[in-house]
């Protein structure tokens, strides 16, 4: 009796292995922080539509964290993208200490004031208070691109932070100029990083406080917290390359946006669009 039960469960195992390897698993994909349904179709190179329809999404712009996707046509056999099962990063927990703002933040974390703001719920990149715990997000963790350290023409790199930095405060000050323009005052900003009469990086020169002012109004008024786009990010890498359309200044002013008499007295190096561009 013992030998017959034995070989029919022999025969029942053969039967599963032949009918499971055949058969291939479907693939499931878990949302992570930031995506949308749209990048996960492109992934896997589906349809958005497909995608939608094989989990009975309505609303393609409404996803969950952590919500289990099938992916449809593919399996864990054939999928052209790898199942890769990755650890959870662990999150540092930040708390507010006074006089710190979420710039500073961003730079002790080598992240961005855009990445704090979101993981935290922040609406106002330019509020914070004393004691406030911040999530900071783990490296990887976003999907945003972080630009790879660029070498500036005296042999400085410069950190993905600060180069979001560099970008913001450009946009701040010359978002209605042209790429001339914001290429001339990035340019003036690593001159002053090369000039032994600033600091000598590139946040000391942004954040100077000279004579109890602040040397860029955007800091002083928290415009510098407003993301940088595309054009300033490029007259960041064209300055830092080593163009300087505003032929060695230190610094630079609207005439018809400042009164002090102090910049009008430099010696002007060039003039464009609405800035006058001064070496000191």
């Amino acid at each position: 009796m013992y030998c017959v039960k034995k070989n029919v469960i022999c025969i029942l195992a053969v039967v599963l292995v032949f009918l499971f390897a055949g058969q291939a698993f479907a693939v499931t994909h878990v949302v992570q922080r930031g995506e949308t349904l749209w990048q996960i179709s492109r992934k896997y190179r589906i349809t958005l539509a497909s995608l939608a329809q094989a989990n009975q999404i309505s609303n393609k712009s409404r996803i969950l964290i952590g919500q289990h996707l099938v992916i449809p046509g593919q399996s864990v056999a054939e999928s052209a993208t790898p199942v890769v099962i990755q650890p959870v990063a662990r999150q540092t927990v930040h708390t507010v200490r006074a006089g710190e703002t979420l710039w500073r933040i961003a730079l002790q974390y080598n992240t961005t004031v855009a990445r704090i703001a979101v993981e935290n719920g922040i609406a106002n990149s330019s509020i914070i208070t004393v004691g406030q715990r911040l999530t900071i997000p783990a490296r990887g963790a976003s999907t945003a691109p972080i630009t790879a350290p660029l070498v500036s023409r005296a042999g400085r790199s410069f950190s993905a932070a600060e180069l979001d930095l560099f970008a913001r405060l450009v946009h701040a000050e010359a978002a209605g100029e042209s790429f001339e323009g914001q290429v001339a005052v990035a340019a003036s900003v690593l001159n002053r990083v090369d000039s032994p009469r600033y600091p000598n990086t590139l946040t000391a020169v942004i954040f100077q406080i000279e004579s109890g002012f602040y040397q860029y109004s955007p800091v002083l008024d928290g415009r510098i917290n407003l993301p940088a786009n595309d054009i300033a990010r490029r007259a960041v890498q064209e300055a830092i390359s080593g163009r300087d359309p505003s032929l060695g200044a230190t610094g630079f002013y609207n005439p018809a946006k400042t009164s002090n008499q102090w910049v009008r007295q430099q010696p002007v190096t060039v003039v464009i669009g609405n800035h006058v561009f001064f070496r000191y």
